[in-house]
């Protein structure tokens, strides 16, 4: 593929996360073996090109099937096409250990969620705590005093 291949997309745009393929590289090999920084650049790009190739092949077959979405049906048929079929297993184990992953995020409060469950009380002392520094943002900085409630005993 030459450096514009990619719809709209420099070569430069088309990559993968350097520090992340790195780690995967070095988790994949024994402890004592160094991979050259040229070597790690070559297999980031074979990654790259491999990732091209199932993309395309999988548009290919989602095309002939008169879809307008990839599935995980058309990457799984797109390996076979390839050659890569043998691989169709793991490839599928990993896709519903990711569902069930994505799954279990989604109840625990999804991605955002820190796990940590706040009580009624809590949450109303920290958004009345927000509230109080947005008025002093709002008020240049100052902290307006808070008026007391006037005692009903007092009214006559």
């Amino acid at each position: 593929m030459e450096p514009m291949d990619i719809v709209g997309k420099s070569k430069e745009d088309a990559s993968l996360p350097k520090a992340t393929m790195t780690k995967i590289i070095k988790e994949m090999l024994p402890p004592d073996v160094r991979v050259a920084r040229d070597a790690q650049d070559l297999l980031i790009e074979c990654c790259v090109e491999f990732i091209n190739l199932i993309s395309s092949e999988s548009n290919e077959v989602c095309n002939r099937e008169e879809r307008r979405t990839i599935a995980p049906e058309h990457v799984l048929k797109a390996l076979e096409v390839l050659g890569f079929g043998e691989y169709n297993e793991e490839v599928y184990a990993a896709y519903e250990q990711h569902k069930i992953e994505t799954m279990h995020d989604s109840l625990k409060g999804g991605k955002w969620s820190n796990g940590a469950e706040m009580t009624e009380e809590e949450a109303v002392a920290e958004q009345q705590r927000m509230f109080a520094e947005a008025r002093a943002r709002m008020n240049g900085g100052a902290i307006a005093p808070k008026q007391p409630d006037p005692d009903p005993s007092l009214e006559s």
